[in-house]
C-alpha cells in the first residue's frame, strides 16, 4: 500500500477502516445473533487495517529523517503500536471486572451480568472515539513526505512488487533473520495474549497478570528506543544489539518455565520472580522489535520498506496463530506452552548468530552523500 498509494492515503485508509470496525462494534442492536456478527465484521475490519501500521514504521523513518536518525524513528514509531496493547492490558481488568473468581476486585463480589455487559461497551464506545480522533487528525493534516528527500535512499528508485518478491525469496540471509524475528516474536504474541490463563494455576489474578504485561510492555520501548539511539550513534551494530536482547530472552524465559515448574525445579514461586521473569522477557523481545526491522530493510535493500517488513509480520502472525491453534486442543496444562518461549528464543538466538549483517542502504547513503 505504501509503495502504491503512498503514505498519506495509506494512512487514510487504514485509520478509515479502524473507524468502520470500531463503530460497527458499538452499534446498539438487541439481536445476539446481529450483534455477534457486527463484531465479528468490526474485529476483521481493524485486522486488515493492523499490518499496514505495524509495518509503516521503516517507511515513515526512510522518508523523513536521516540515516543518523533512522533506527530511533523506526523505534518510536513502531513502539507506539505496543504502547497501545500495554494500555490494553490494565483497561480491561481494571474497567470489566472479572467473572473467574480470581481477581480482588472489591466490584466483582456486586457485578452481574449487565454491568458487565455495560462496562464493555462503555470500553468499545471509548476505542470508537479515540480512533475517530486519530482519523480527523490525520485527514486534517498528514503529508506522504517532506519537501526535500532527507537521504539518497529516500529518493532511489525501490524494486517492483514482483522483482520485491522474487529477491525476498531467493535471499537466504533474509529468510534466515525472517525466521528470527517470526518464531519467538509470534510465540510470544500468542503467550502473552493468554497470560492471565497461563498465571491463573499459580494464584495470580487477571489484574496482576494485566500489570505484568503493562511493564514489560512499556519497559521493552524503553529499552528498544535507547537501543535504536545507540544503533545510530553507533552504525553498523544492529546485530551485537539483537545477540544482546536474545541472549537476554532465552534467559528470562527459561527462568519464568522453571519457576512454574517449582514442584520439580523448588526454584520459589512468589509475585516478585514471576513479575521479574516476565517484565524482562517482554522486555528483551518487545525492544529487538524496531533493530529487527533496520536489519531487514539493510539487508534487501532496494526492495520497499513495506514489503519487507510485511513479509516478516505476516511470518509472525502465521506461528502465533498456530500454537493458538495447537492450544485449542492442550488448554488444561500450560507447561508445553511455557517450554515454547525458550525453544523460540534460543532457536532464533542460533539464527541470528549465523547470520552475516550487511549495510547496503547505509553504504548508499554515506558512498553518494560524499
Amino acid at each position: 500500500c505504501f509503495f502504491i498509494l503512498g503514505l498519506r492515503v495509506t494512512v487514510l485508509l487504514t485509520s478509515s477502516l479502524m473507524v468502520l470496525g470500531a463503530g460497527l462494534r458499538c452499534v446498539p442492536v438487541s439481536d445476539l445473533e446481529i450483534r455477534k456478527k457486527l463484531i465479528h465484521g468490526g474485529q476483521l475490519l481493524n485486522g486488515l487495517a493492523g499490518p499496514t501500521v505495524m509495518n509503516a514504521a521503516p517507511f515513515l523513518s526512510t522518508t523523513w529523517f536521516s540515516p543518523d536518525e533512522r533506527a530511533t524513528a523506526t523505534a518510536i514509531a513502531s513502539l507506539l503500536n505496543y504502547l497501545g496493547a500495554a494500555g490494553a492490558f490494565l483497561v480491561g481488568p481494571l474497567v470489566v471486572p472479572s467473572p473467574n473468581g480470581t481477581s480482588h476486585l472489591p466490584l466483582v463480589s456486586q457485578s452481574n451480568t449487565e454491568h458487565i455487559k455495560d462496562r464493555i461497551e462503555a470500553v468499545l464506545y471509548a476505542e470508537f472515539g479515540m480512533v475517530s480522533l486519530i482519523f480527523s487528525a490525520a485527514l486534517a493534516y498528514f503529508p506522504s513526505r517532506p519537501p526535500f528527500p532527507p537521504s539518497v535512499a529516500a529518493a532511489s528508485q525501490r524494486l517492483s512488487y514482483r522483482r520485491s518478491f522474487c529477491r525476498l525469496l531467493s535471499n537466504f540471509r533474509f529468510l534466515m533473520i525472517a525466521l528470527a524475528y517470526a518464531i519467538p516474536l509470534g510465540v510470544f504474541s500468542g503467550w502473552s495474549g493468554v497470560l492471565d490463563l497461563i498465571l491463573t494455576p499459580v494464584h495470580v489474578s487477571q489484574v496482576d497478570a494485566g500489570w505484568i504485561g503493562f511493564w514489560s510492555i512499556v519497559g521493552g520501548c524503553v529499552v528498544g528506543i535507547a537501543m535504536a539511539r545507540f544503533a545510530d550513534f553507533i552504525r553498523g551494530m544492529l546485530k551485537f544489539i539483537l545477540l544482546l536482547l536474545l541472549s537476554g530472552a532465552t534467559l528470562a524465559s527459561t527462568w519464568f518455565t522453571l519457576t512454574c515448574l517449582t514442584s520439580v525445579t523448588h526454584l520459589p514461586l512468589t509475585t516478585a520472580t514471576l513479575y521479574t521473569s516476565c517484565i524482562l522477557l517482554g522486555i528483551f523481545l518487545n525492544s529487538s522489535v524496531p533493530i529487527f526491522f533496520e536489519l531487514f530493510v539493510e539487508t534487501v535493500y532496494p526492495v520497499p520498506e513495506g514489503i519487507t517488513c510485511g513479509v516478516v509480520t505476516f511470518l509472525s502472525n502465521v506461528f502465533m496463530g498456530v500454537l493458538l491453534f495447537f492450544l485449542t486442543f492442550y488448554h488444561t496444562e500450560f507447561s508445553w506452552f511455557n517450554w515454547c518461549l525458550p525453544g523460540s528464543c534460543l532457536l532464533s538466538l542460533l539464527l541470528i548468530l549465523c547470520f552475516r549483517e550487511s549495510y547496503d542502504r547505509l553504504y548508499l547513503d554515506v558512498v553518494v552523500s560524499v
